[in-house]
């Protein structure tokens, strides 16, 4: 499963927010094309492949196969609806690889994966199984998109959020009504916490930090790290560490930590960071539309819990 697109997001988010201003640039919903112009990491070449074909590999790349069908469904939504976005008429440019519509590379995009990289990954007698299950899933949602006013959204989604997602403006700056953030009482992560911990030397390399400097007193070790401003979800938005404060999102970047739910013991001259969920935490949580399948949500109502306002349209 691969953590959808940071920096691509971004960037669709702000398209999305300026095309506001100017209907006729805003993307709209066309007849699905014949075939996806799809980049393949694995062998340097541009592959063209029919949509819903497409669409088998980046669920299969994306969510668990294992996972209910209703959540595989609700992958299959989010995913067509990203290249949508792509393709669609002042969509977001691939300018990384000229002549493709898209990356099989989750830095860039979306995952994928081909039926030969399944075999490997599941063996030939499981790819059977899990193959026709993600097809099914796709098929029987063809054609449908996800819509906010008529157009098409950016369908952000990211393993689990550790109990609650998080809206668009606390990742990204801009805000979008769409990818606002709520509860998630299912998320069924079976590990959602992890740990890294590093001496506070290192600490200090990393972040330009005076941390290791700070005299070792219980008073001092309890200013030197410290939440500044929580989002509205309750996650730190900006942590100062000595005599520096950083938005929590970038930390994450820095450190190489899960997700922006965190928190923190100092021992010695040790610092432990604790994340719980994986991921940016906006739009779909999939440990989350797991959850919910299990619960006996359709994946209609899943989309709608994660994606505030939407509706879900057939493609003309």
């Amino acid at each position: 499963m691969k953590r959808f697109l940071l920096l691509l997001t971004l960037l669709a988010i702000t398209i999305t927010i300026v095309n506001s201003t100017n209907q006729s640039r805003r993307p709209q919903i066309k007849s699905a094309p014949p075939t996806v112009k799809l980049y393949n990491h694995e062998t340097g070449k541009i592959e063209s492949l029919p949509l819903e074909e497409y669409l088998v590999g980046v669920v299969a790349a994306e969510m668990p196969a294992e996972f209910p069908l209703e959540a595989l469904k609700a992958q299959a939504v989010a995913a067509r609806t990203y290249i949508m976005q792509r393709l669609a008429p002042g969509g977001v440019a691939n300018s990384e690889h000229p002549g493709a519509d898209v990356s099989s590379d989750p830095r860039e995009g979306q995952a994928w994966i081909s039926r030969a990289e399944m075999e490997k990954r599941w063996g030939k007698v499981r790819t059977l199984e899990y193959y026709y299950k993600i097809k099914w899933a796709v098929d029987t949602t063809k054609g449908e998109v996800l819509t906010y006013h008529n157009q098409l959204i950016i369908p952000a989604y990211h393993a689990s959020c550790g109990g609650g997602t998080e809206s668009a403006e606390n990742v990204w700056v801009a805000a979008t009504p769409y990818l606002k953030g709520v509860d998630c009482p299912y998320c069924a992560d079976p590990n959602p916490e992890r740990q890294v911990t590093y001496t506070l030397a290192e600490l200090d390399k990393k972040l330009k930090t005076n941390l290791s400097a700070i005299p070792v007193t219980a008073g001092n070790r309890a200013r030197a790290v410290m939440i500044t401003a929580e989002t509205t979800t309750g996650r730190p938005k900006e942590i100062k560490i000595g005599n520096k404060t950083y938005p929590a999102t970038l930390l994450r970047e820095l450190l190489n930590l899960r997700s922006t739910r965190i928190s923190w013991k100092l021992q010695g001259d040790k610092i432990t960071f604790i994340t719980k969920g994986y991921g940016h935490g906006v739009g779909m949580c999939q440990y989350g539309a797991k959850g919910y399948a299990q619960h006996g949500k359709n994946y209609k109502e899943i989309l709608k819990h994660y994606y505030t306002g939407v509706e879900i349209e057939k493609m003309n």
